[in-house]
């Protein structure tokens, strides 16, 4: 088959309900080298302070609905976001999301290498 669909109910979420939720949905689509996963927090949560140092993927990350901040201590800057805006981060670039705003957040992230 040319083609694969998924939902992100088709996974578990790796992200506690009570922060929002994560779904990988790198399998469901089986791709080879596009790392696909949705991500949404709720006010006052946060995705997990990382890298891709070790996988050499770079990210982007697009914001459906926000608003969100993207820390990046390396640099000790911090990225705003509104909804329909994309951040694009190096693989070496440490990165945390934060939903500081007074609704749930909902981004889609995209990542290749793998």
């Amino acid at each position: 088959m040319g083609y694969d669909t998924a939902a992100k109910t088709d996974t578990e979420s790796v992200v506690p309900e009570e922060w929002g939720g994560m779904w990988f949905l790198k399998e469901e689509l089986e791709t080879d080298e596009l790392g696909i996963s949705i991500l949404e927090l709720e006010p006052e949560g946060k995705g997990k302070e990382h890298d891709e140092t070790n996988t050499g993927q770079e990210e982007v990350y697009y914001v459906v609905s926000g608003p969100v901040e993207i820390e990046l201590p390396d640099s000790s800057d911090t990225v705003s976001l509104d909804t329909d805006e994309v951040i694009r981060l190096d693989s070496d670039e440490t990165r945390q999301i934060y939903n500081r705003g007074d609704e749930r957040a909902k981004l889609v992230l995209v990542g290749a290498p793998l």
